[in-house]
């Protein structure tokens, strides 16, 4: 499928400045890989400047075990991993649940985790991408999220497509519409106007450019 195999370079300027090049794939997860999406959820867990982080524990709450518990289970359960030199660095997963994020029984919502260090590299970007043309090809013709309003995230989500359909005092629920062809554009997607003069989909996400400049 779209995001299997698939190798993505990237450019950052980290570290005083210094430009450093990583190539990272982008694969699907194994089933004896899904005990890491804990270790994710943890990372995912949004922690606004100058309040002091969470304790671990916190993950056996229900609202959050709602995004781990006996993942793969269900096949409408998908998941993504970035690995770099033989490291996981980032996931994205997806699974119909009734989350912060939840819109119906019909849309996945989506939970995504770049370890702090990889973070700023377009990891997330690429992996958003791929996790939109899989659910594409899968039939799927929505994902939804929840992301906190102060969360830096929540411009890589519009830049993708999402738009807010509702919010809260402190978060966004956002969706974005899979049934529009799309294509890369500015390191996001940009949506087109006419979905019958285009490659069909797959073919098109096999085709993403994915050097990020």
């Amino acid at each position: 499928m779209a995001a299997s195999n698939i190798k993505a370079v990237c450019s950052a300027n980290i570290q005083k400045r210094k430009q450093v090049r990583m190539e990272y794939t982008i694969r699907r997860m194994r089933k004896e890989e899904y005990g890491l999406l804990r270790d994710f959820l943890y990372e995912a867990v949004f922690v606004p400047d100058g309040v002091e982080a969470p304790q671990e524990s916190i993950l056996n709450c229900p609202e959050l075990q709602v995004y781990i518990s006996d993942f793969g289970t269900d096949k409408n359960d998908k998941a993504l991993a970035a690995e770099a030199s033989g490291k996981i660095v980032g996931v994205i997963w997806a699974r119909i649940m009734k989350d912060y994020g939840h819109i119906d029984e019909d849309t996945p919502s989506l939970a995504m985790s770049v370890l702090k260090e990889y973070r700023n590299m377009g990891i997330g970007t690429v992996l958003l991408k791929h996790m939109m043309c899989e659910e594409k090809a899968a039939g799927y013709v929505k994902l939804s999220l929840s992301v906190q309003k102060d969360n830096y995230a929540v411009k890589l989500y519009r830049k993708a497509g999402f738009v807010t359909v509702s919010e809260t005092n402190e978060e966004y629920i956002m969706t974005v519409d899979l049934s529009r062809n799309f294509e890369e554009a500015d390191n996001g997607l940009r949506f087109l106007q006419s979905d019958g003069n285009n490659p069909d989909f797959a073919e098109l996400c096999h085709e993403l450019d994915l050097f990020l400049k």
